[in-house]
């Protein structure tokens, strides 16, 4: 629906560009002293890890390893495995929620933000007991000549359980801010209910969408505590990088700083694309 159509039906627009922000007065001299402590905190570690990295002069042979190289695939598969889950299983439930009510919705949208605030740890036991060899599932899974706990299955699901409700929760908010008025225009112009949802509310909605997607791979990306509680830390088949930095501290530094400055560098790098992909013409 372009924006003739939507004026024609006296509809409200469904993008309006952002105003532009003004510039920083010079002479706020406090507001910006009461910025800088947080900026320095967060920024300077981050300086400081990839200063020891560089002055290591070694990052390329760290970077041939098998830990680093195991690590980096294992990872990188992962993660993209639990992308993918996150779309297909969490957009259907991200857009009821936005759309209708229901008896338990507030239920169902206090649970799905549980594990955001679940210490790692409990989550990966509470799978454990669930998916474990030993757990509710594990005999009917063993029937089936089914291993999940400490395999890289129990990767993905770990990172699963712990970044879906970061997409969920955004997607939630794309989909709520989708102006109901231009999905009816679009019904009434004789588009069906996928019609609508492919061509008027994705497209809307695809910002937050993107935005929730990058905080799931980031967080799927960093996930520790549940990974090592469900799925170990085997090389090559449960170690991804967050543990190969744990195991790496206690042998080679050198390493463990090449794995970190990895992580730094690869983060912001997707972050900085979303943001200039996002980022209003």
């Amino acid at each position: 629906m372009n924006a003739l159509t939507t004026q024609r039906l006296g509809l409200p627009r469904a993008i309006e560009p952002p105003l532009p922000l003004p510039r920083f007065p010079l002479t706020s001299l406090a507001l910006l002293a009461a910025t800088l402590p947080l900026v320095a905190f967060l920024v300077l570690p981050l300086l400081v890890l990839l200063g020891r990295t560089a002055a290591a002069g070694r990052l390329g042979e760290y970077l041939a390893s098998p830990l680093v190289v195991a690590a980096l695939r294992l990872s990188l598969l992962t993660t993209l495995i639990t992308v993918a889950l996150t779309v297909a299983l969490g957009t259907p439930i991200a857009y009821l929620l936005a759309r209708y009510r229901f008896p338990g919705r507030a239920a169902v949208d206090t649970l799905l933000d549980l594990p955001m605030v679940l210490p790692p740890a409990v989550a990966g036991v509470a799978l454990l007991m669930t998916l474990g060899r030993r757990g509710l599932l594990g005999p009917a899974l063993a029937a089936l000549d089914v291993e999940v706990g400490f395999t890289t299955a129990a990767v993905v699901l770990a990172q699963l359980f712990i970044a879906a409700p970061f997409y969920v929760k955004a997607a939630k908010q794309g989909f709520a801010a989708v102006d109901p008025a231009l999905e009816q225009a679009a019904a009434i112009a004789g588009a069906s209910s996928l019609e609508t949802f492919r061509h008027v509310t994705l497209p809307l909605a695809l910002p937050a969408l993107l935005g929730g997607l990058v905080m799931a791979w980031a967080r799927a990306l960093g996930e520790f505590g549940a990974t090592i509680m469900f799925a170990g830390n085997f090389l090559g088949t449960t170690q991804t990088m967050p543990l190969a930095i744990y195991t790496a501290m206690e042998r080679d530094v050198g390493a463990a700083l090449a794995l970190a400055s990895i992580l730094v560098v690869v983060s912001f790098a997707v972050l900085l694309g979303v943001k200039a992909l996002l980022r209003p013409c």
